[in-house]
């Protein structure tokens, strides 16, 4: 019976120790950092060094996310549809959205984002995981390497908690 009670109360510590650091996460999230980290050893400024974008965690398990490069020039004409194949190019090239359901595992110091939905079709149905570090106000993500541009790097982005 002792046994039972002191196996109990470490499990519901645990729980709420994951449930502490997930909702942690709820909220929504400013981008203050997009770095491509690539495999020779060189750090660039995805999009330069004023990116925008929002991350937002939800209670209930949900997560969107969405980045963009703000330098994209606007179509000349209003018609979505109706771009030049560079400005379409540009516009798709330089936005990154999605959407679906999270887990984190403390332990691991991951978060998967489940992806539903996504700008990218290729993101549609996967599991992206994301290696985090919650530091106060900021919260750092790192890719496992990703093929982009032609070269497998991996993405740092650094997020600060919106008030």
């Amino acid at each position: 019976m002792r046994a039972a009670l002191v196996l109990s109360i470490v499990s519901s510590a645990a729980l709420l120790s994951r449930t502490a650091s997930t909702a942690e996460l709820v909220g929504s999230w400013r981008l203050v950092a997009n770095q491509e980290h690539r495999a020779d050893g060189r750090v660039s400024d995805v999009w330069g060094s004023d990116p925008l974008g929002r991350l937002v965690y939800d209670a209930r398990g949900r997560v969107s996310m969405q980045i963009l490069n703000r330098h994209r020039r606007a179509f000349a004409g209003n018609d979505r549809a109706g771009g030049t194949p560079e400005e379409t190019r540009e516009a798709f090239v330089g936005f990154l959205s999605y959407f679906g359901t999270y887990t984190v595992d403390e332990k691991a110091g991951t978060v998967v984002h489940h992806v539903a939905g996504a700008s990218f079709p290729n993101l549609m149905g996967t599991d992206q995981r994301r290696r985090f570090v919650l530091e106060g106000n900021r919260l750092t993500l790192s890719t496992p390497p990703i093929l982009a541009n032609g070269r497998t790097s991996t993405y740092v982005l650094v997020w600060e908690r919106e008030e």
